[in-house]
C-alpha cells in the first residue's frame, strides 16, 4: 500500500471539488438554507384558534355549558372562537363540511339526570378525521378549556365540579382511521413527484451529456418541440409509474403462505399493496397525480439544464424537494406557518396537490368541489409553464 497514491488519489478529488463552484454551494449553503426553513417553521409556527360549533340538546341545562364556553372564548388569550349554536348533529357537521367549524360540541339532552345520578355527562366532540396532527391539538385546546370551565357546568343543585367525559366522532374517516388510511394521499402524491423528478432530471442530463441534444439543435426541430418530446417520452414513463403507485395503494392481494420443501420451511402469509380505501373516485385521484408527476417531469428537464453532473441533478432535491415537504401541508397545516412561508407555499404544486388529493380520497370530493377544479387547473398550469421555462433555457446549457 502506497500513501502518496492514496493522497494523490484523494487530491484529485478534493481539486475536483474546489474547480465545481455549483457542487460546493449546493454542498455547504443548501443545508444551511433547508436548515434555517425548518428552524424558522418550528419557532414561529402559530397556536392557531380552534373554531367550535356547540349542538345544545339539552336545553335550559346546556346553556349553561353554551355561556361557560362563550365567557371562555371572550378572555383575551383564549384559544377556542364559539362559531355557532345550532340545534342538530346534522347542521354541526355542515359547519366542518364547509371549513367553517373546526370542532363541534354536542351537548346530550341527558345532561341533568346524568349529573344529578352522581354520574359523570359524556360530550360528544365531533370533528373532520383527515387531519389527526392538527386535529388531537385541537381536542387538547378544547378539553383544557372544559377543564377549566369544570366548576360552572353544574346545574343548580349539585355542589361538585363537572369534569365530563368525551367521546370523539369523526366526519370523515373513523376515530380508528390509521395513520396509513389518512397518509395515503401524501405516499401518492409526494412519493411520485420525488422519483418522477429525480429519474427526469438525470435521465434528461444523460441525453445532453451523450451530445443527443446538440445534433437535435442542430437541425430544423425547434427547442419547444424537443422539449414536448421529451416531456411526452418521459410523461409516458411517469404516467405508468403514477398507476402503479396508484393501484398499490388502493388495492391488496393477500398472499398465503406455502411450503418450500426444499429447505423445509414455509413462508409466512403477507399482503401486497396498501388497501387503502379511497371515498372519492379513484380515477380523480389518479388525474391529480398524474398532473403532479407531469410538472414534476418538466421541472425536472429545467433543472437539469442547470447541472453539469448526476451528482448536481441529486443536490437539487434539498432546493427543491425538501422545502416543499416542509411547507406543502404535510407536515403542519398550512395556516399554522408564518405568513412568508404560507405565501410561498401557496405556489408549490405539492401544496395543491395534498389538497386536492385529501378532498378527493378522505372526503370523497368530486369535480363539482371548487377546490378540486382549482387545483387541476393549478396543477395543469404549473406543468405548462415548466415547459415554457424549459424550452427558453435548454440552449443555454448546450455545450
Amino acid at each position: 500500500m502506497s500513501p502518496s497514491r492514496i493522497l494523490a488519489i484523494a487530491r484529485r478529488i478534493a481539486q475536483g471539488f474546489r474547480r465545481d463552484e455549483r457542487t460546493l454551494g449546493l454542498m455547504f449553503v443548501v443545508p444551511l438554507v433547508v436548515t434555517a426553513l425548518l428552524g424558522w417553521v418550528l419557532k414561529d409556527t402559530k397556536d392557531t384558534v380552534v373554531d367550535v360549533v356547540i349542538v345544545n340538546e339539552a336545553g335550559a341545562v346546556g346553556d349553561r355549558v353554551v355561556t361557560a364556553l362563550t365567557d371562555a372564548a371572550k378572555q383575551p388569550d383564549s384559544d377556542i372562537a364559539l362559531t355557532a349554536t345550532v340545534a342538530t348533529e346534522d347542521e354541526a357537521v355542515a359547519h366542518i363540511r364547509d371549513g367553517t367549524g373546526d370542532i363541534a360540541i354536542v351537548i346530550p339532552s341527558d345532561l341533568l339526570a346524568t349529573v344529578q345520578a352522581g354520574q359523570r355527562p359524556t360530550l360528544t366532540v365531533i370533528s373532520a378525521g383527515t387531519d389527526p396532527a392538527a386535529e388531537t391539538g385541537r381536542f387538547g385546546t378544547l378539553q383544557g378549556v372544559l377543564a377549566d370551565i369544570a366548576s360552572q357546568l353544574a346545574p343548580p343543585g349539585v355542589t361538585p365540579p363537572v369534569i365530563p367525559q368525551v367521546e370523539r366522532k369523526t366526519v370523515y374517516l373513523s376515530p380508528d382511521a390509521s395513520q396509513v388510511d389518512v397518509l395515503a394521499p401524501i405516499f401518492l402524491g409526494f412519493f411520485g413527484y420525488f422519483f418522477v423528478f429525480l429519474l427526469t432530471g438525470i435521465s434528461f442530463l444523460r441525453e445532453r451529456i451523450g451530445g443527443t441534444l446538440e445534433r437535435l439543435l442542430a437541425t430544423p426541430v425547434t427547442r419547444f418541440e424537443i422539449v414536448t418530446g421529451y416531456s411526452l417520452g418521459f410523461g409516458t414513463f411517469a404516467t405508468i409509474q403514477v398507476i402503479v403507485l396508484t393501484l398499490f395503494i388502493l388495492n391488496s392481494i393477500d398472499v398465503p403462505s406455502f411450503d418450500l420443501p426444499a429447505i423445509g420451511q414455509h413462508t409466512p402469509a403477507f399482503s401486497l399493496g396498501l388497501g387503502v380505501a379511497s371515498a372519492g373516485s379513484p380515477f380523480l385521484a389518479f388525474a391529480i397525480a398524474l398532473l403532479l408527476s407531469l410538472g414534476a417531469v418538466n421541472l425536472g428537464i429545467f433543472l437539469s439544464t442547470f447541472a453539469r453532473t448526476e451528482l448536481q441533478v441529486i443536490q437539487f432535491i434539498p432546493l427543491v424537494i425538501v422545502p416543499q415537504a416542509l411547507l406543502s401541508g404535510i407536515l403542519w397545516p398550512i395556516e399554522r406557518l408564518p405568513d412568508v412561508l404560507q405565501a410561498i407555499a401557496h405556489v408549490l404544486p405539492l401544496t395543491y396537490a395534498v389538497e386536492g388529493l385529501r378532498e378527493v380520497m378522505l372526503k370523497g370530493s368530486d369535480l363539482s368541489t371548487t377546490v378540486v377544479q382549482t387545483d387541476l387547473l393549478v396543477l395543469g398550469g404549473i406543468a405548462l409553464f415548466f415547459v415554457a421555462l424549459a424550452s427558453a433555457t435548454i440552449k443555454r446549457e448546450v455545450a
